[in-house]
């Protein structure tokens, strides 16, 4: 069984992200969505906020959960029996850094390989830092997020 963990902290969830979980469920016959419990980070959405958010967009991919965790994204794929972790890439500049951690976790895990997919150019410049900073402006992100995040991203800065 090929299973694989997609892990970022989804702060919130974007079209981008979406892309990348729905191109990534179809190579796999399981993908867990993992969200990472990060308490140096100051995010907008809860971790179960942002989990309950993830499974509500992505109901209708049947091979795909939705989990959190803390700590190593390389042990908690050990502890999921993964022995793949998606990532996706924007620019080079990504890739630079992507490149790095996915090397040190396979010298931790010679069982888990990294694989990249690059983002649809549609989503390239899409991140859920730009998501907050124009929500935060009141400016509209409707084309960044799905309707039903755009208002609970919204209803955080009112």
């Amino acid at each position: 069984m090929k299973r694989a963990i997609y892990p970022g902290s989804f702060d919130p969830l974007t079209l981008g992200h979406i892309d990348i979980i729905e191109r990534s469920s179809r190579l796999v016959d399981e993908l867990i969505v993992a969200v990472l419990i990060n308490s140096a980070k100051n995010s907008l959405f809860s971790i179960n906020e942002r989990v309950s958010m993830i499974k509500e967009a992505i109901c209708d991919i049947p091979n795909v959960s939705v989990e959190s965790f803390d700590g190593l994204t390389v042990d908690f794929a050990r502890e999921r029996e993964a022995n793949m972790i998606v990532r996706g890439l924007r620019a080079v500049t990504d890739f630079e850094y992507e490149l790095q951690i996915a090397q040190t976790n396979h010298i931790m895990n010679t069982d888990v390989d990294t694989i990249f997919l690059t983002t649809s150019l549609k989503y390239s410049y899409l991140s859920s830092t730009i998501v907050k900073e124009v929500a935060s402006y009141g400016g509209d992100i409707s084309k960044f997020v799905p309707a039903f995040i755009a208002e609970r991203v919204y209803d955080k800065y009112k």
